[in-house]
C-alpha cells in the first residue's frame, strides 16, 4: 500500500524499481497494492539512454529494508526487474 513519507520516517529505505514511463509507474503500483506491499514512491532523475545520456524523470519506488529481499523475488517473479544495485564495493587487494 503506498505510504508517505511520515511512515517511514523511522529509518533508511530500499531502493527496488524505477519506473520510466508513466503507464509502467501505474501498473508497478497496482502490482505493489494488491500485494498489500508497503511501498514509498517519489519521482526523482536518473541517467539514461546509450549514445546520447540525459538526465530523465522517473518514479522510484522503496520498500522498508526488512521486506527488500521478498518483494524483489515477487517483482521478478511478476515480469518486472527490479532496481540493480549494482557489486558491492571491493576494497583493492595489496
Amino acid at each position: 500500500m503506498r505510504r508517505q513519507d511520515e511512515a517511514f520516517a523511522a529509518g533508511e529505505l530500499a531502493l527496488v524499481y524505477i519506473a520510466k514511463r508513466l503507464k509502467e509507474a501505474q501498473r508497478f503500483e497496482d502490482l505493489l497494492t494488491t500485494a498489500g506491499v508497503d511501498y514509498l514512491v517519489e519521482t526523482d532523475t536518473y541517467r539514461g539512454g546509450l549514445i546520447f545520456v540525459s538526465e530523465r524523470v522517473g518514479a522510484f519506488f522503496y520498500v522498508q529494508p526488512a521486506a527488500e529481499a521478498s518483494c524483489r523475488e515477487f517483482l521478478t517473479q511478476n515480469g518486472f526487474k527490479p532496481y540493480d544495485k549494482g557489486p558491492p564495493d571491493v576494497a583493492p587487494q595489496s
